[in-house]
């Protein structure tokens, strides 16, 4: 059964930084690309940005510039580094895994629960 988890959301202050952490299981995550969705209630799911198996990166306009995304294959886990936090980046976010990806979430296979970052004024 595969697995995505997200863990490290919570409730910070503008400017501050978060570290999301996507730990994945029952998949061999080295072959799949990943990538970091967020949704705030009603509203689309916006595309930040993805990984390659390899670690190339590519990113969403909303990211850009503040947010990083890296992956470590040997501990199948995905990251995404968010600076500079500011209130409309308050949204759940999630981590996702598919084949051939891009900023389309119908291109993901596999998608975590979500974890809620909240950024105050």
């Amino acid at each position: 059964q595969v697995q995505l988890v997200e863990s490290g959301g919570g409730l910070v202050h503008t400017g501050a930084s978060l570290r999301l952490s996507c730990a994945a299981s029952g998949l061999t995550f080295s072959s799949y690309a990943a990538g970091w969705f967020r949704q705030v209630p009603g509203t689309e799911r916006q595309f930040l940005g993805a990984i390659w198996h390899g670690g190339s990166t590519f990113y969403g306009d909303s990211a850009k510039g503040r947010f990083t995304i890296s992956r470590d294959n040997a501990k199948n886990m995905v990251y995404l580094q968010m600076n500079s936090l500011k209130p409309e980046d308050t949204a759940v976010y999630y981590c996702a895994a598919g084949d051939v990806v891009n900023g389309t979430p119908g291109r993901y296979d596999y998608w975590g629960q979500g974890t809620q970052v909240i950024v105050s004024a």
